[in-house]
């Protein structure tokens, strides 16, 4: 029966992937930039209503705050993200509404820490660390933009599908079994040959002015910290005694299960293109 579920689930996430995936490619290469931002813009909306969803529980009110927090974020990182005042005001006002809202929303005094730090903190977390990505999209549009994400979204997804069947086929040796009981050393391992993989692949076909043993230290780093980004939003859920962080994917979970890695490896890729400049100055 498990076999067969596991068969099941694998079978949907290959449909979802055929549905989404040309979509998602038509918005990063066909499509005005914006466009794309407004995809990721909706992701961190729905990402922030699952995080919040957890760590506030039954408060509607404080889960929208959050919401609207997290896309405050994302908006102000996108629009005015060059503007030092701007994102030291963000800063200040995300970590004073993440402190102050629990005085308002009382709730129960034991969670009332988690409360306190996730409104300080998840707004960061989801808006800001994914935005990275459409700022990659947009700020290096004219030198492969495009194709940098979906490197990003090759390492982070390629290092799951090599984890996947990694762990299910080869798999003994559990990782961390008190966050993810199912994770293996042998499914890290081949997350990291599925990052590598996928980020040099991609880079050749898409991005070939790129270096190519820049990209696969950028992939071996970005896909080792994505499984830890991965363990965080087990740590999380397993906290919260949550299964799916959400729904809005068949076959995947929410936008943070789908998205755990990618909200490591597009931050650290946007990290690597503004510190090595691996392009000429326009």
């Amino acid at each position: 029966m498990g076999d067969s579920a596991a068969n099941k689930n694998l079978l949907v996430r290959i449909l979802t992937s055929v549905v989404v995936v040309p979509l998602l490619l038509a918005a990063m290469f066909i499509a005005p930039t914006w466009v794309w931002y407004c995809v990721v813009g909706l992701a961190c909306a729905i990402g922030g209503q699952e995080l919040f969803g957890m760590t506030h529980p039954g408060d509607k009110v404080a889960q929208a705050i959050g919401i609207l927090a997290t896309a405050a974020v994302s908006v102000t990182l996108y629009f005015w993200g060059n503007d030092a005042r701007v994102l030291v005001t963000l800063i200040v006002v995300i970590v004073l509404q993440g402190a102050l809202v629990p005085l308002w929303r009382l709730g129960e005094i034991p969670t009332a820490g988690l409360r306190i730090m996730a409104g300080m903190g998840g707004p960061l977390y989801v808006g800001g660390l994914l935005t990275t990505i459409a700022l990659i999209q947009r700020d290096y549009h004219g030198h492969g933009g495009p194709g940098i994400v979906v490197i990003i979204l090759a390492i982070a997804w390629l290092g799951d599908t090599g984890g996947y069947f990694a762990g299910r086929f080869l798999g003994k040796t559990k990782l961390y079994p008190a966050v993810s009981p199912k994770k293996t050393r042998e499914g890290f391992f081949g997350s990291l040959c599925g990052s590598v993989i996928g980020g040099v692949l991609f880079q050749l076909l898409l991005v070939p002015e790129l270096p190519t043993w820049q990209i696969a230290i950028v992939a071996l780093f970005a896909g080792a910290l994505g499984q830890m980004g991965d363990l965080v939003e087990s740590l999380l859920k397993r906290s919260t005694g949550i299964k799916d962080s959400g729904w809005v994917v068949p076959g995947h979970g929410g936008i943070l299960d789908r998205l755990d890695a990618v909200l490591v490896v597009s931050p650290l890729m946007y990290l690597y293109l503004i510190w090595a400049q691996p392009f000429p100055s326009p």
